[in-house]
């Protein structure tokens, strides 16, 4: 998706990505999103099921990015805040990245 110089790509990636805060396993995952920005670093979107939902809590932040949709955020149970975020109802061009959560912080290897 191209739009006045901004481009974002998905692609599904192999890679081994782990999200672990404060030495707790969150997510695991060898099949990420990939997806690509301008401006931005490449952001790994990892499916529902392969977070831990069960540590994580809604939290009542919202931003809006006018390429991807509204994206809700989830804080940890016991720690820091707002270190998730998803996109419940992306734009079309995104669909892909749905439900996926992302997190601010991932080990790959």
């Amino acid at each position: 998706m191209s739009t006045q110089g901004h481009r974002i790509a998905i692609e599904e990636g192999s890679d081994h990505v782990r999200v672990v805060v404060n030495g707790q396993l969150l997510a695991e995952s060898r099949r990420p999103l990939l997806l690509s920005e301008t401006g931005y670093p490449v952001r790994y979107y990892l499916p529902p099921e392969d977070v831990r939902t069960e540590l994580l809590k809604p939290s009542a932040t919202h931003t809006v990015c006018p390429f991807k949709g509204t994206a809700s955020y989830w804080s940890l149970e016991q720690g820091p805040e707002d270190i998730a975020w998803a996109y419940p109802e992306p734009h079309a061009q995104v669909a892909a990245i749905k439900d996926h959560f992302c997190f601010y912080e991932v080990e790959l290897g």
